[in-house]
């Protein structure tokens, strides 16, 4: 028999129920309003700790709101993806091959709008329209 505290949840699955909750807001949200809007049942101290480490990492900023501070988050959750998708291309030594594979994973329907998008961002650079 496993207790509530041995069951350990996805990596990620907290920080993203926390964006989720910052993307929602219209204003910076303090940790005690995050940890009112997950309802999950998180202490306090461990919404303060994932937005800490979500600030350090950069997905996150922050204003100070009496004795704490209040965070907000710095991209949309489309801008996140595409930094995730440049931080793992940057650890990758053989940059030319991870995106390869990447390309040759995508659906007819991705590859076709990866393209379009390619092809557009062409016409941007010369000047085209």
């Amino acid at each position: 028999m496993t207790s509530a505290k041995d069951e350990r949840r996805p990596a990620g699955e907290l920080e993203a129920s926390v964006m989720a909750a910052l993307w929602a807001a219209d204003a910076p949200l303090t940790p005690g309003r995050v940890q009112t809007e997950l309802g999950s049942g998180l202490a306090r101290t461990t919404v303060t700790t994932i937005l800490s480490r979500l600030h350090e990492k950069g997905i996150v900023g922050r204003e100070r709101q009496g004795r704490g501070f209040a965070y907000f988050p710095v991209q949309d959750p489309h801008g996140l993806t595409a930094r995730r998708m440049h931080t793992e291309l940057d650890r990758d030594e053989d940059r030319e091959t991870a995106l390869a594979r990447f390309v040759a994973q995508l659906s007819p329907d991705d590859e076709r709008l990866l393209r379009d998008l390619l092809e557009s961002g062409e016409q941007l650079e010369s000047g085209e329209q």
